[in-house]
């Protein structure tokens, strides 16, 4: 079996461009709906049960700095490790190594918790991560907030210098 590459991936399985960097296919969107009586109060409006997809992220390449109002599961596929890193509401940056070296700290599965700020990019020296994102409830483009680093860099000043690095 030869190794696949990240366009291997992105042509395979019909990967497009994601807003905050990298490639991305939904692959799931619960037919189930939760009614805005029974989310919390920071949905405006009706969400999916959950959603589902694949995400891709080249070396040289980086999810910019956002959150979104849901909790959010990664899970590791193929390639390489993946960093995330997630800044609390507290402050405090904790970074999650997505991959298979489990002896050395890295983990298949890890959440990212609502609110929280979050970005991620290939560890060094990874040509790729191919990982997915599952959404509870479900991810809407309406609980969607990109990062502004004059905005972000202030706010959390012990962490400008990765801000800095993972924004746009």
């Amino acid at each position: 079996m030869t190794s696949k590459d990240a366009q291997y991936y992105i042509d395979y399985m019909q990967l497009q461009p994601h807003p905050e960097g990298g490639w991305y296919k939904e692959t799931y969107r619960s037919e189930e709906l939760i009614s805005t009586s029974g989310l919390p109060d920071r949905f405006s409006a009706a969400r999916a049960v959950s959603t589902g997809i694949y995400f891709l992220l080249e070396d040289g390449n980086f999810s910019a700095f956002h959150r979104i109002k849901s909790d959010e599961m990664w899970h590791f596929y193929a390639g390489g490790t993946l960093e995330v890193f997630v800044i609390d509401k507290q402050g405090v940056l904790s970074v999650i190594s997505l991959g298979e070296d489990l002896e050395n700290g890295e983990v298949f599965q890890a959440v990212v918790k609502a609110g929280c700020w979050f970005a991620s990019r290939p560890k060094a020296g990874v040509a790729f991560s191919l990982v997915g994102c599952t959404v509870a409830p479900g991810f809407d483009f309406d609980d969607f907030e990109m990062a502004e680093r004059d905005a972000l860099c202030p706010e959390y000043p012990p962490h400008q210098a990765l801000i800095n690095d993972l924004t746009r």
